[in-house]
């Protein structure tokens, strides 16, 4: 027995860990055993990536990919191909999409590059859906203002979050059996439904 796993992507500010948060609490209440991971974290080598990758000190756009894709590889290693052996349902904020919208596409290095550096890593483990949530950088801006601090990439600015936008609407038409759009409009619940119906209906 195999697990399921699904990621939800989008620019900062889209509502995905809020939703990636509620898909989790909802695959449990239909009787699922859920591990909700998030990108990059989730094991000790990926929490401190993450503080340098996210932190303020100034990094070429070769070195973030790798740092990402150094924390993800461990991050399968440790957590996500074990519970997809032992059958349980994996929930990602965030996972490889993430890198090839903001590195492949958004940084420039190739969509096909960055995917290439991350394929011994991850091995098999790539989810068998994945959510976009799709919303304006704009408005993800606006959401974004009442949080606090932002981190280096988010503090890039809004250009950099519509690059990285079109770049997820690359991947999707890239991987369209596997990668679905879904519109981050409306409440909370709105959305939750939403993703509820891509996931019944991708699956």
């Amino acid at each position: 027995m195999t697990g399921t796993f699904i990621s939800l992507e989008g620019v900062d500010g889209s509502g995905k860990s809020t939703q990636a948060s509620m898909l989790a609490e909802a695959l449990r209440g239909r009787g699922h055993e859920v591990i909700h991971v998030r990108e990059p974290g989730g094991t000790p080598l990926g929490e401190d990536v993450r503080d340098i990758v996210l932190g303020a000190d100034a990094m070429s756009p070769w070195a973030e990919a790798f740092l990402f894709a150094a924390a993800r590889a461990q991050l399968v290693a440790d957590v996500i191909a074990p519970a997809l052996v032992a059958g349980t349902w994996v929930v990602a904020d965030r996972f490889l999409d993430s890198s090839l919208a903001y590195q492949g596409a958004a940084r420039g290095l190739g969509i096909a590059e960055v995917a290439s550096i991350n394929a011994h890593g991850i091995g098999g483990s790539m989810p068998d859906l994945t959510i976009i949530l799709d919303i304006p950088p704009g408005a993800a801006v606006d959401r974004r203002a009442g949080r606090g601090s932002v981190d280096r990439i988010e503090g890039e600015g809004e250009a950099l979050q519509e690059s990285v936008a079109e770049g997820y609407r690359e991947v999707a038409r890239m991987y369209p059996d596997r990668v679905h759009l879904v519109s981050a409009a409306g409440t909370l619940e709105d959305v939750h439904a939403r993703v509820m119906a891509a996931v019944v209906g991708g699956l």
